[in-house]
């Protein structure tokens, strides 16, 4: 297939401008350029691909027009409920869908260290997540530090009741199943994520630090190359990149 002809959906905020300089410098011809107010189902007619960085409560109406015109997705919009993300991601799935918290590179191999770290260190290590965004973020944590939260409740093989969103008070001694997780808010920082280990005499942190948007832009134009040559089905970038088990 020719180079996909995108759509970005939520062009007027931080990412979408990110994404419509990166479509120009790895030259993807953008067919459409929409936001709130915009004929969303008359834009996805004249491309291939939606790559939606909108608002969560977008998100629903971008899938049900896509579905409905046979588009490809790519979804990087945060803050959605774990029930609400469920359902939505099952109609997604109707067509070639990459939905990720985030799309760096960098990010997605912090993802699969994640994973293979707290599977060998276990629950000898207590696991903290940290996360910095700006202080215009509005959803905490973030997708990208909630993904990683995904992957060592997995690993650990324990319920969401063990996140422990900050601490305040006599909150007594850390008990082993028990992920801690802290948003910081502040300035202009794009994102930083740590997975920290502390075990008995040694600490592991796993970090990535981003400094530029492009990384996530970039990321999402490659994404929306790779799923127009996909089945049908719910992708992530780890399949993208080849990092999954």
């Amino acid at each position: 297939m020719s180079t996909p002809r995108l759509i970005i959906n939520g062009a007027k905020g931080r990412m979408g401008q990110a994404l419509l300089a990166a479509a120009a410098d790895l030259k993807f011809p953008v067919a459409a350029a929409v936001d709130a107010g915009d004929d969303l189902a008359a834009a996805l007619a004249l491309g291939d691909v939606v790559i939606d960085f909108s608002v969560h409560s977008a998100t629903a109406r971008v899938i049900e027009l896509a579905v409905a015109q046979k588009k490809s997705l790519v979804i990087g919009t945060t803050g959605h409920a774990a029930a609400e993300k469920a359902k939505l991601a099952a109609l997604a799935a109707q067509v070639p869908t990459v939905w990720a918290g985030n799309f760096s590179v960098g990010v997605n191999l912090l993802f699969a260290l994640t994973r293979r770290a707290t599977r060998i260190l276990g629950a000898d290590y207590d696991t903290e997540v940290i996360e910095m965004h700006h202080r215009f973020k509005k959803d905490a944590p973030s997708g990208t530090a909630a993904r990683l939260l995904e992957i060592i409740l997995e690993e650990r093989q324990l319920a969401a009741s063990a996140l422990k969103h900050g601490r305040s008070g006599i909150t007594g001694e850390r008990p082993s199943a028990e992920v801690g997780v802290h948003a910081l808010r502040g300035g202009d920082v794009i994102g930083d994520h740590t997975v920290m280990y502390a075990g008995i005499g040694e600490r592991i942190e796993l970090t990535h630090k981003a400094s530029d948007r492009q990384v996530f832009a970039r990321g999402a134009v490659r994404a929306a190359a790779w799923v127009v040559a996909q089945k049908p089905g719910l992708y992530d970038m780890q399949d993208m990149l080849g990092l999954k088990d």
